[in-house]
């Protein structure tokens, strides 16, 4: 189908109200029904269920908590170097590369603009001009709990509410500046390499996104911009301690500050990377993949 036409299909969906109702859906315990929706997508996106701490399907009262199922110790190791980033999730990266002019690119042709990406605040997006960012697409195959690429301590969460577009690949080309449209929560943590954003993008089916310090962030009733100040609270995360979980697939973008790190050598779009693989050193060094 043309891309276009795909798009027109996907803008007319109702998709606020399939999220919700997926949402539903997928928190309640259905019996036996919850099983057959488990053993399908199993199947249909080939997943691997040796590394999942509980490997039947029949194990998960919800499909939720099989979405979100914890994986045996051991299976993800994080890279051990005191100066060297994790990957934050399993996935396959989007883009990556500097922030130029107050502005990301999302793929070829499509740019977004930073600050409307974590709010539209000035103060918080100083610290991230003319530094480096990296998009990680999260497919509903993958692992899709979220852990920290660093030592961090949270200074701030922001909700912005939004769209449900998909961000699959196809949509992030033709629907403009979608990452900005679509419901957020913003991170924003005080870690070695300086200041790092964590922005995780809700999307069509997506029923909620949570952290652990807070629990559920999105869906949020209140539907306006919502800001918790944690600079008094002294919570701190390790890098690889797990920061948060999407249900279904969704994206990860990492913000970092001018010359605060350099990604590793190999890293490139369309490349399928798994949390805690090398994601970036702390500096100013310019890696020879790095996009421009």
């Amino acid at each position: 189908m043309n891309e276009s036409v795909m798009t027109l299909i996907h803008r007319l969906t109702p998709k606020y109200l399939l999220t919700r109702l997926a949402g539903v859906l997928a928190r309640n315990e259905l019996g036996g029904l919850t099983t057959w929706a488990i053993t399908q997508f199993i199947k249909k996106y080939k997943i691997d269920m040796s590394e999942a701490q509980k490997e039947k399907p029949e194990e998960y009262k919800t499909f939720n908590e099989f979405f979100t199922r914890a994986l045996k110790d051991g299976a993800r190791p994080v890279c051990p170097e005191e100066n060297r980033l994790c990957m934050p999730v399993d996935g396959t990266v989007a883009e990556f590369g500097d922030i130029t002019y107050g502005r990301i690119v999302a793929a070829k042709g499509q740019d977004y603009s930073f600050r409307s990406l974590i709010g539209g605040n000035d103060s918080d997006a100083e610290a991230f001009n003319d530094g480096k960012f990296i998009c990680i697409y999260l497919s509903p195959a993958n692992y899709h709990c979220i852990h920290m690429p660093i030592d961090g301590t949270l200074r701030k969460m922001v909700f912005v509410p939004g769209k449900y577009y998909s961000v699959n690949p196809t949509y992030v080309k033709t629907i403009s500046e979608l990452f900005t449209k679509n419901e957020r929560a913003v991170c924003l943590f005080d870690t070695p390499a300086g200041p790092m954003a964590m922005v995780l993008v809700g999307a069509t089916i997506v029923g909620s996104i949570s952290t652990e310090w807070h629990g559920e962030v999105s869906p949020n009733r209140l539907r306006e911009v919502t800001v918790w100040d944690y600079s008094d609270q002294n919570i701190t995360l390790n890098k690889g301690d797990r920061m948060g979980k999407f249900y279904l697939g969704s994206t990860v973008i990492l913000l970092f500050g001018r010359d605060a790190v350099s990604f590793v050598e190999g890293i490139e779009s369309g490349k399928a990377v798994k949390f805690g693989e090398p994601l970036a050193d702390i500096g100013n060094e310019k890696s020879e993949t790095e996009n421009g």
